[in-house]
């Protein structure tokens, strides 16, 4: 079945009826295999991301815990939307997001997440260095998205944005202060 809209024209001058001219909504731009498994990749590292997020909140310990462990929600929070985002960009483009668990295992650029109590500083290094392997990915297909869609490749710049910000702020609690000498 194919979803369609309909749009009223204008009654005639002669006064006779409206009439609807009944027209496809499912037409349109068509992702490439080449943009589709290139949102792909992106989409399962958001989702890993997002999986490894709640791995490290709920076994997050240590020094400043609390502080952590909800920014680790807000972290979790955004690449589960992002994923979504993702998916439905790709459901826009008549193609199909995979994101079931052994595909996103087999085919995350993240690194498995430890299992077991991690400490606060080693967490902060652990969720930094998965927020930038997503970045890496996204930055990677880049060029190839926006040469064919640049409004996917719009989405992609307002998730690194984002994920860019979170790697920053979350880095931010092991960094020293970098005081220049005058």
């Amino acid at each position: 079945m194919t979803s369609t809209i309909e749009r009223t024209v204008e009654a005639p001058a002669d006064g006779g009826a409206k009439t609807t001219r009944r027209q496809n909504a499912e037409k349109g731009f068509t992702a490439s295999k080449q943009l589709t498994d290139n949102l792909q990749k992106v989409l399962v590292d958001l989702i890993e991301l997002h999986l490894q997020g709640k791995q490290a909140h709920w076994n997050v310990v240590g020094k400043n815990f609390r502080d952590l462990h909800l920014q680790l929600d807000e972290i979790i929070d955004a690449a589960r939307e992002f994923s979504d985002v993702v998916a439905e960009r790709l459901r826009a483009l008549h193609a199909s997001p995979d994101g079931r668990s052994d595909t996103v295992a087999a085919t995350t650029t993240l690194p498995e997440y430890p299992n077991g109590e991690v400490d606060t500083a080693e967490t902060v290094d652990l969720i930094t260095q998965r927020l930038e392997a997503t970045v890496g990915t996204m930055r990677e297909v880049h060029d190839e998205v926006d040469d064919e869609d640049p409004t996917s490749a719009d989405i992609l710049h307002a998730i690194i944005d984002k994920l860019e910000q979170y790697a920053w702020m979350v880095s931010a609690e092991n960094r020293k202060p970098n005081r220049a000498k005058k």
